[in-house]
């Protein structure tokens, strides 16, 4: 089937062309065309904190945070209550007072009660806080902010912006620079790269012209797919990311095994047919597997992760439609020219049989068990600190310190009363009526308390805090008699914390919002189901949020890892006919993810050499384990593919397993090493990622190809099907018949295969 399409290929090459062409220019117009892609976090609407959050939204007037950002005023000689301070404050803010873009504006000299001002009013009396409503969201909500900005202006205090829009568009501007800076740095280092791998400076440009080409199609595609539905912008990251690896990895095998074929004397027509059959049967099979890998991201659906594992399947197929035909098509136009521009001697491959590869394929062949038993602890204990893993939503951290949101917004937290401390929102929901009967009063009044006295909790606010001298009576005949009665505070309560259909209590503690104390005080309020007469009790808040988060990644992943790991052993059956092989290349695959999964720990947790990379240490963002498992695990899978591909060729036509093993490695692995420099260099410009999310995939992928492509792929791979000998190759008779009915395991192309491996004399094992 490969053979035939190859030659297909060769005989309507121009007219191949021509369509890629039409599919460029489609690509290009969905490319300009672009889109909005949404920056919200793993979250879903099923969720707990997720379904308090908007009943607090839909029943109480409160502010929509997404609309509002902070402004900083500090002077190292005025307090906020001088005089001169405050006509400072006045004359900044003058230029921004009456704006039709702002909804409100709130500083410590409007504020409307004491308890408000002092809120807005630092520590030390020297910084006031000034809090700005936008009357627009999104984008446009960035777009006046900057606006804004630049009009606020002091010869005597010192400004800073912070807050939900400016911390939302730092976020969007620095992914921009992130991937642009990836690119940047990416190319042109693939490119001498690609030169050293094929010694041709005319076979090296075709992969990365193919990279370029799947990059543009994979971009189309996911701001197609953000029609119909949302897709995070986190997408045109692990678009790139992926897409430039893949293609490259792809179309280098290609041009590599073509080159092969004419050098062995086959015609254009059979040298494509042969390459098809071989190196694009591998990549197919390969697409295939990270596409599996990638679709584990699909099980969380209402997450981010869902589009970007559809993104990341898109780019992945297009890499392998562009290197069934663009690329054969254009070296069928090509043919020997592919060769020109050849580079000196020293740059090109030891001849067969010589050189790095053949010493590295003897000696494991000679000595499986030595080269076994260490390389594999080593992978164990490189893995061992993700044993301490530990998960929680990613924030403003994942910013840079130089931002002036990220600086603005640790000031914030660091000097102004209250936002050291952790709030925790109980919604007591009523579906069916008002919350304020009788009975539900005494409900909530009984919750109120028995909240205040969880370890760790300091105080509650709700409207029975009203004062400690009122007792359940009070507040029954408070709440139950004429509104217009009530007192001021009272009433101030009642519109911030009551609704048709909810009443809101707030607790308070004085640890991190991520820390143990935190999600031990939201676990102890969700085991106390103590309201009756249909009421429910929601727990909200960030702290609420991680905890749903974590829980809702983890109890998918399970089912997401089986799906994959079955429907790829299922693919690296059809690719081998062997049911020990897949197995093999399973187990192997986790132990490299391990190993990655480690370093991530080591580094980004732990915080060893957060220095020289430039972040902030903490928790692991739970979604980083999830898209490093998608990827890692097809990549891995990828080089597993190319690797035990050419070894089953050479297996179909020696028998001889030993011969097969070492020939395999002898031939492709120089081209492995050249497709994981590649990888890992793509991987690591991603590394020089601002935003710690990019930054962890980006080196958490890096590592993890490095060790896939030299210590597993190079010595575990080959030592392993050494010592398993023929049973490599075993599968159940009925399984070994379908494999061979269905010509899966054919090479024939209608033109001679390589020479047979050379024979070698290895000691058994």
């Amino acid at each position: 089937m490969f053979a035939g399409w190859g030659r297909l290929v060769y005989r309507y090459r121009w007219a191949t062309l021509v369509g890629s062409g039409v599919l460029l220019a489609l690509s290009v117009v969905g490319l300009l065309m672009g889109g909005t892609l949404t920056s919200g976090g793993p979250l879903t609407s099923n969720l707990e904190s997720a379904r308090a959050g908007n009943l607090m939204s839909s029943e109480l007037s409160t502010k929509k945070q997404t609309s509002t950002f902070l402004l900083i005023l500090r002077s190292d000689t005025m307090s906020v209550s001088d005089p001169a301070f405050k006509d400072a404050v006045t004359t900044a803010l003058a230029p921004i007072k009456n704006d039709p873009r702002i909804n409100s504006m709130t500083d410590p000299y409007n504020a409307p009660s004491p308890r408000v001002a002092q809120a807005f009013t630092s520590r030390d009396g020297h910084e006031a806080l000034v809090s700005v409503e936008l009357k627009s969201t999104g984008p446009q909500a960035w777009k006046d902010y900057d606006a804004l900005r630049t009009q606020v202006k002091s010869d005597s205090l010192t400004i800073t912006g912070t807050g939900f829009v400016p911390i939302n568009k730092a976020f969007n501007t620095t992914l921009e620079s992130d991937l642009q800076r990836a690119e940047t740095v990416t190319l042109p280092v693939t490119l001498i790269l690609l030169v050293i791998i094929f010694a041709s400076v005319v076979a090296a440009g075709l992969p990365l012209g193919v990279g370029i080409l799947t990059i543009v199609g994979g971009l189309a595609g996911t701001f197609f797919l953000n029609r119909y539905t949302d897709v995070s912008q986190y997408a045109l990251n692990i678009v790139t990311l992926i897409g430039l690896g893949v293609s490259i990895d792809y179309s280098l095998f290609i041009v590599n095994r073509f080159r092969d074929e004419l050098a062995a004397g086959a015609s254009r027509e059979d040298a494509i047919a042969t390459t098809i059959a071989t190196a694009g049967r591998a990549i197919t099979f390969s697409g295939i597997t990270v596409a599996v890998g990638l679709s584990a991201m699909l099980f969380f659906q209402g997450t981010f992760l869902a589009s970007m594992g559809a993104a990341g399947a898109i780019v992945v197929g297009i890499a392998v439609l562009y290197g069934l035909t663009f690329l054969p098509a254009l070296l069928s136009i090509i043919g020997p020219s592919v060769n020109r521009w050849r580079l000196p001697a020293i740059f090109r491959g030891a001849p067969a049989g010589q050189g790095f590869w053949h010493g590295l394929a003897t000696w494991v062949m000679k000595r499986p068990v030595i080269v076994l038993v260490p390389t594999v602890g080593f992978l164990v204990v490189a893995g061992s600190p993700f044993l301490q893993l530990r998960l929680a939503n990613g924030d403003v951290n994942m910013l840079p310190t130089r931002l002036e949101a990220r600086q603005g917004w640790d000031r914030f937290i660091a000097d102004f009363p209250g936002q050291d401390q952790t709030t925790f929102n109980i919604v007591v929901s009523y579906p069916d009526g008002s919350p304020l009967t009788p009975s539900r009063i005494v409900d909530q009044y009984n919750l109120d308390r028995r909240i205040a006295g969880i370890p760790g909790v300091t105080h509650t606010t709700s409207i029975y805090d009203l004062d400690p001298r009122l007792g359940q009576s009070d507040y029954e005949a408070l709440y139950t008699g004429d509104p217009a009665q009530l007192p001021a505070g009272a009433r101030q309560l009642m519109a911030a914390t009551v609704g048709a259909h909810i009443v809101v209590i707030q607790a308070t503690t004085t640890a991190a919002n991520t820390s143990d104390a935190s999600r031990a005080i939201v676990n102890a309020i969700r085991a106390d189901r103590g309201v009756g007469d249909g009421g429910q009790v929601l727990v909200g808040g960030q702290t609420a949020i991680d905890l749903d988060v974590i829980r809702f990644i983890t109890d998918r992943t399970p089912v997401a890892v089986v799906f994959v790991v079955l429907v790829t052993y299922f693919v690296l059956f059809l690719l081998t006919g062997s049911v020990v092989l897949p197995l093999k290349a399973v187990v192997l695959n986790f132990l490299s993810i391990g190993a990655s999964f480690g370093a991530l720990v080591w580094i980004f947790q732990e915080g060893h050499l957060a220095n020289l990379l430039g972040f902030t240490p903490q928790s692991i963002d739970p979604s980083i384990p999830v898209i490093l498992f998608s990827i890692v695990f097809g990549l891995s899978m990828d080089y597993e593919v190319l690797l035990v591909s050419r070894i089953h060729e050479e297996y179909v036509r020696t028998g001889d397993n030993t011969a097969a093993v070492a020939s395999g490695l002898e031939r492709s692995g120089r081209l492995i090493t050249g497709a994981a420099a590649i990888m890992f260099t793509v991987f690591m410009a991603f590394g020089l990622a601002e935003v710690v999310i990019i930054k962890a995939i980006g080196i958490g992928l890096a590592i993890a190809v490095a060790i896939d492509a030299t210590v597993v792929r190079a010595l575990v791979v080959p030592a392993v099907m050494r010592l398993l000998g023929d049973v490599n190759w075993w599968a159940p008779h009925p399984l070994r018949w379908l494999h061979e009915k269905a010509g899966l395991g054919d090479y024939g192309v209608g033109a001679p295969l390589p020479e047979p491996a050379r024979e070698v004399a290895y000691s058994r094992p």
